[in-house]
């Protein structure tokens, strides 16, 4: 049996970190009273880098963050921040004459990159449909609906199945589809799908169209057919449009945040074929990163090629992911040894990552734990990708799945 006291302190300390630095410092630090939205790219000391592009998936991943827990806590503060982002998103991003988000701009609205990135609109819609489960703001769920329904015009492949990766800003063809430029230029990826998927589900919370239901019926069946590799429950990372694999690396943050997202999915659809299926695979791939990724201090490494480690930073993002993503396979097993990996990843977490001079967490530590050094984008607190998502919404996960845990809570507890 768990131990009690030890899951009662860990949704206590899950939720002081939350409400406690996460919340608090977005609010406190990212708001960009000036020039409206948020800003592009703050140091690890809190330096504004006042130029930095700003980004739609850093909007929509502070919107769907307060207005996650918004919905929780019902706290105002967060209710007014999640306003913030939504207009930021809809004035600054959103494409009035060819719809859906642009993907970057400059901090006075210069298109830098106007493209239409369909990872980027599976933000928008996550994002968007989180607002309106807070607030029922229809327009908010109007425009989930009207970024979904040009993705299934433009972006769906009917030969094939799944969803092309990027467009130009008219969404015509576009000759580079890279998020970035550690990406390969394939016309497909896991990163994409994974969040395609994850958006799907959170529209079917709040919209439960038969068409929307249906596309990711067939969506979990790419997933769990093409994106997943049966032998090996690691995911590919990029194919051609006939779905052949172009890449043999392993991203272990990937594979256990689609380990529950997979269930989660599954279980909002309510198939009862594809839930079981998608439980047997979701334990297998935590199996997998438990064996492979982790490291005896609790956490776990980058990537993996065919050659060996290629990464073994350990980044802030994959160690939120794992702390769910394990609590997931013990929920779904009952081993053990994934409960101690869950509660190990946040005590990792919580001693290596979690900044107590500045707030928020690190990006990352070597593996020999050594802190980076430098003030470059991949070294930032805020920047175009380090978000309040990740470690946010694993707070919120962690707090409700030890509850359940744990049973029927006490007064006496207060917790």
């Amino acid at each position: 049996m768990p131990d009690p006291t030890r899951l009662r302190d860990s949704v206590q300390r899950a939720e002081a970190e939350l409400r406690g630095n996460i919340l608090p410092f977005w609010m406190s630090h990212a708001v960009d009273h000036e020039r409206g939205g948020f800003y592009g790219e703050i140091t690890n000391d809190l330096t504004v880098r006042r130029d930095a592009p700003r980004g739609a998936l850093l909007t929509s991943r502070i919107l769907w963050t307060y207005s996650a827990a918004y919905r929780r806590y019902k706290d105002t503060a967060y209710l007014a921040m999640a306003d913030w982002a939504y207009k930021d998103l809809v004035h600054r991003f959103w494409d009035e004459t060819y719809g859906g988000l642009y993907w970057m701009v400059g901090v006075d609205g210069t298109l830098i990159r106007p493209g239409k990135q369909i990872y980027g609109q599976a933000f928008g819609i996550y994002a968007l449909a989180e607002y309106y489960a807070a607030t029922r703001h229809e327009e908010a769920l109007q425009r989930a609906q009207a970024i979904f329904q040009a993705m299934e015009a433009h972006s769906y492949d009917p030969e094939h199945r799944g969803y092309f990766e990027a467009f130009a800003r008219d969404w015509g063809q576009a000759t580079d589809v890279r998020l970035s430029t550690v990406d390969l230029n394939e016309m497909k990826s896991m990163n994409t799908h994974l969040h395609v998927m994850e958006a799907f589900t959170n529209l079917l919370r709040v919209w439960p169209d038969a068409t929307l239901r249906a596309k990711q019926i067939e969506l979990l069946d790419v997933m769990m057919t093409h994106v997943i590799n049966p032998n090996t429950a690691q995911m590919i990372l990029f194919f051609n449009e006939a779905w052949e694999p172009r890449s043999h690396h392993v991203s272990y943050g990937h594979d256990i945040e689609a380990s529950w997202l997979l269930v989660e999915s599954t279980e909002v659809v309510g198939d009862a074929t594809l839930d079981q299926r998608a439980r047997e695979l979701a334990v297998q791939m935590a199996q997998a990163v438990y064996e492979q990724g982790l490291d005896p201090d609790g956490g776990i490494v980058y990537e993996r090629g065919p050659e060996g480690l290629l990464d073994s930073t350990k980044q802030w993002w994959p160690q939120a992911e794992a702390a769910v993503g394990f609590l997931n396979a013990y929920q779904l097993s009952g081993a053990p040894h994934f409960l101690d990996a869950a509660l190990n990843s946040w005590d990792f977490i919580e001693t290596h990552l979690v900044d107590r001079e500045y707030g928020e967490w690190l990006r990352y530590v070597e593996r020999d734990l050594t802190r980076p050094q430098g003030t470059g984008e991949n070294n930032a607190k805020v920047s175009f990708w380090k978000c309040p998502y990740h470690n946010g919404r694993a707070c919120m996960e962690l707090i409700e799945r030890l509850h359940k845990i744990r049973g029927p809570i006490s007064i006496i507890e207060g917790i």
